[in-house]
C-alpha cells in the first residue's frame, strides 16, 4: 500500500511541476504579447534632425519589386543578411518628400555600392531628382567608385565628387552569354528545341557556339540606341559637348595617358566629374549645407533614406480613397503557381488581381511589368484575370518598365492601354520548348532503357529515351498552336492584321520606340503617366482618386514574430547575433543552388514557353 503512495505521491508531484511549468509559460507568453502590443501602442516614428541631408545610398540592382516572401525577407533583414536591392519606388517617394521637407536642406547621394539599373528605372529617378532640384536645395553625388548605372544618376546632381583614388567606368551597352553546343555533344545529351520564330534566340545556347545573324542585328539594334540615349542623357544633364561621352569612352587610354595615368584626374580633365575629394573634404561641404551631426561634429546631419521614409510614410503617406487605382506588380520570370515577389506566379499575381476585381473602392488598375517573360500557360492565366477586370468595368494600363518581352509583353498587350519608356525592351513574340533526353549518356556509362506500352505515348517523355518522331510532331504542333495563340492575341488587342504581327514578331525584341512605330504600344509614357491614365480611363476626378497597391500580406503569426525580433532589437538585443556567418563551403553550396534554381525554375505544365534573353549589361 505505502508502495502504491509513493507512486501516486510521485504522479501528483510530476503534475503539479508540469502544471505549474505550464503556468509559467502562458505567463511569459502574455508577458511577451503585451510587450509587443505597448510597443507598438506607444512607438512613435524616430525624431529627425531640425535641418540634416538626406542620404540616398542605393545597394545592389535597382529593382520594380523586391525578391522573396515578404515574411522571410524581414527575417533575413533583422538577421543582417539583407539581399542587395532597391527598389525605384523608395528613392523617387524620398524624393518627393524631401522636395517640400524644409528640414531636408540637401540631398546626399553616395553611390559606390549601385549595380544593375535598367536604364527606364534609371531614368524615373533621374526625373524625381531633376524635381527635386526645382526647390533650390542642392543634390550632392559621390562615390569611391562609379559604375555606368550610378554614374547616370551622378551627372543630373548640382555638385559631383569622386575620391581621388576613384574611377568612372563607362563601358557603354553590350550583350553577351555562354554557348553550350559543344559541351551538350560532348556530354552526349539530346537537347530537343522546338520554336516558332526566326529571332527567337533564347535556345541558340543549346544548338550553336556563337550567336545567330539574326539575333546579333536585333541585339546591335538595341544596344545602339539605349548607348545613344545614355549619352544623350548625361551630356544634357552636366553640359557636355555633343559626342562627349562616346569619344571619352572610346579613348579611354589616351584620355588617361594624357593625365599621367591617373584615371580619376581623367574623369575631371573631361568634365565628368567637379572635383576629387577624400572622405573628410565631402564632409565638410556636406557639413556646410546640412550643419554638423548633434553627436559627432565631424560628421555632416543626416538621415538615412529608410528611416526618413519610414516616418514621412506613417505621417503622410498616400492613403487609400473612396475610389482608388489599384497598382499590381509583375517582375521576374513568369511561373506557373504560386511565386513569392520577384517572380510571377499565374496563381499569386491572378491572386492580387482578383483582389483588386473584388475591392469596390478600385475603379482601375495599373499593371506595372518588368518581365522577361516565361511560362506560357501562367501568362494566359494571368491574361484572363486582366480581362475579368475589364469585363467588370474597370480599365487597366500596362506600364512597361525596363521590360516587358515575351510572356511580358503576352500579359501587356490585353490592357486597355499599353504604355512603355523609350529604353523599354518588348515584343520578342514567340514560342519555344526545349526537352532534353540523356540515352546517350546512359549508355556511355553501360546503362540502356527498355519497356513495353498500350499506346505510343506511353514512356514517350522519358528522359532517358529518344524522342520519337512522332512526339516532335506532336510538340512541334503545340507551340505553333500556341505562336498563333500570341499572335491572334495580339491583333485582336492591337487593331491589326495577323499578317503584320507575325511581320514585326518572330521572337524580334523592339524598344519602346521601335515598338510605338511597329503598333506594339500606345505611348511613351511613364509610371506616374499610366496612373493618370487608368484615372482618366475610369472617369476619376484628378485629386479625388488614391492609389493602392496590391501586395501579398503577411500573416498575424507572421508579424507578431516579426514585431519580437524589432522588439528585442530596439532594446539591444540584436537577433543578428545568434546566427553565425555562413562558412565558405556553406556560401559556394549556396551560389550552387540558387544558379541550378535559374536552370530548373520553368515548370510550364506543356513545357511550352514564351521568354526572352533580354540581358543588356
Amino acid at each position: 500500500m505505502s508502495e502504491r503512495n509513493f507512486f501516486v505521491r510521485l504522479l501528483a508531484s510530476i503534475w503539479r511541476g508540469l502544471n505549474g511549468l505550464r503556468k509559467i509559460l502562458h505567463l511569459l507568453l502574455l508577458l511577451i504579447v503585451f510587450l509587443v502590443f505597448f510597443a507598438a501602442v506607444s512607438g512613435t516614428p524616430p525624431l529627425l534632425p531640425q535641418q540634416a541631408a538626406l542620404l540616398i545610398k542605393p545597394s545592389g540592382a535597382l529593382v520594380e519589386q523586391l525578391e522573396g516572401d515578404p515574411y522571410d525577407r524581414a527575417v533575413s533583414e533583422l538577421l543582417g543578411d539583407v539581399q542587395r536591392q532597391t527598389l525605384v519606388q523608395d528613392i523617387v517617394d524620398a524624393l518627393e518628400y524631401a522636395r517640400t521637407d524644409d528640414r531636408i536642406r540637401a540631398v546626399h547621394l553616395e553611390l559606390s555600392s549601385l549595380g544593375a539599373g535598367g536604364l527606364p528605372k534609371l531614368q524615373r529617378i533621374a526625373e524625381a531628382i531633376d524635381a527635386f532640384k526645382e526647390s533650390g536645395k542642392p543634390v550632392v553625388a559621390s562615390a569611391d567608385y562609379f559604375a555606368q548605372p550610378g554614374y547616370y544618376l551622378a551627372a543630373h546632381a548640382d555638385e559631383l565628387y569622386m575620391h581621388p583614388e576613384g574611377i568612372v567606368f563607362l563601358q557603354g551597352y553590350g550583350t553577351f552569354r555562354n554557348y553550350y553546343k559543344d559541351a551538350i555533344d560532348l556530354l552526349r545529351i539530346d537537347w530537343n528545341i522546338f520554336r516558332v520564330g526566326t529571332h527567337k534566340s533564347y535556345v541558340e545556347p543549346y544548338t550553336r557556339m556563337d550567336m545567330s545573324p539574326e539575333d546579333r542585328e536585333s541585339r546591335a539594334r538595341l544596344i545602339e540606341q539605349f548607348w545613344a540615349m545614355y549619352e544623350d542623357d548625361v551630356i544634357a544633364a552636366r553640359g557636355l559637348p555633343d559626342g562627349a561621352v562616346d569619344d571619352y569612352v572610346q579613348n579611354l587610354v589616351e584620355r588617361v595617358s594624357n593625365a599621367n595615368g591617373d584615371i580619376a584626374v581623367a574623369a575631371v580633365d573631361n568634365g565628368l566629374v567637379d572635383k576629387l575629394l577624400s572622405r573628410g573634404a565631402l564632409r565638410d561641404v556636406l557639413r556646410a549645407y546640412a550643419g554638423p551631426d548633434s553627436e559627432d561634429e565631424e560628421m555632416y546631419a543626416s538621415v538615412a533614406m529608410r528611416e526618413y521614409l519610414g516616418q514621412m510614410r506613417l505621417l503622410h503617406g498616400k492613403k487609400p480613397k473612396a475610389e482608388n487605382v489599384a497598382v499590381v506588380v509583375a517582375a521576374g520570370d513568369i511561373l506557373n503557381g504560386t511565386q513569392p515577389p520577384g517572380s510571377i506566379g499565374g496563381d499569386s499575381t491572378a491572386v492580387l488581381l482578383r483582389q483588386a476585381l473584388s475591392d469596390d473602392s478600385v475603379k482601375a488598375v495599373v499593371l506595372r511589368v518588368d518581365s522577361p517573360g516565361g511560362s506560357a500557360f501562367a501568362s494566359e492565366i494571368i491574361a484572363n484575370e486582366i480581362e475579368g477586370l475589364q469585363a467588370a468595368g474597370k480599365p487597366v494600363v500596362a506600364s512597361m518598365s525596363s521590360v516587358a518581352a515575351s510572356g511580358g509583353y503576352w500579359i501587356s498587350v490585353v490592357a486597355d492601354k499599353v504604355v512603355a519608356t523609350p529604353a523599354t525592351i518588348t515584343g520578342s513574340i514567340g514560342i519555344f520548348g526545349m526537352i532534353p533526353t540523356f540515352q546517350r549518356t546512359l549508355k556511355a556509362v553501360g546503362i540502356a532503357t527498355d519497356g513495353v506500352g498500350t499506346t505510343p505515348w506511353a514512356g514517350s517523355l522519358r528522359p532517358d529515351r529518344e524522342m520519337t518522331d512522332q512526339t516532335r510532331q506532336l510538340v512541334q504542333l503545340i507551340l505553333e498552336d500556341g505562336y498563333d495563340d500570341f499572335v491572334s492575341s495580339v491583333a485582336k488587342h492591337r487593331g491589326m492584321d495577323k499578317q503584320a504581327v507575325d511581320r514585326i514578331g518572330q521572337g524580334r525584341v523592339w524598344t519602346g520606340v521601335d515598338a510605338l512605330e511597329n503598333g506594339l504600344i500606345d505611348e511613351l509614357a511613364g509610371f506616374d503617366d499610366a496612373i493618370v491614365m487608368a484615372a482618366d480611363l475610369a472617369g476619376l476626378v484628378e485629386g479625388k482618386y488614391g492609389q493602392v497597391r496590391m501586395e501579398p500580406k503577411l500573416s498575424p503569426t507572421e508579424q507578431m514574430i516579426l514585431d519580437l525580433l524589432t522588439v528585442a532589437k530596439r532594446s539591444g538585443l540584436d537577433p543578428a547575433s545568434f546566427v553565425a556567418a555562413p562558412t565558405p563551403i556553406e556560401s559556394f553550396a549556396g551560389q550552387l543552388q540558387r544558379t541550378l534554381a535559374r536552370a530548373t525554375k520553368f515548370n510550364d505544365p506543356r513545357g511550352v514557353y514564351s521568354h526572352c534573353f533580354c540581358e543588356i549589361d
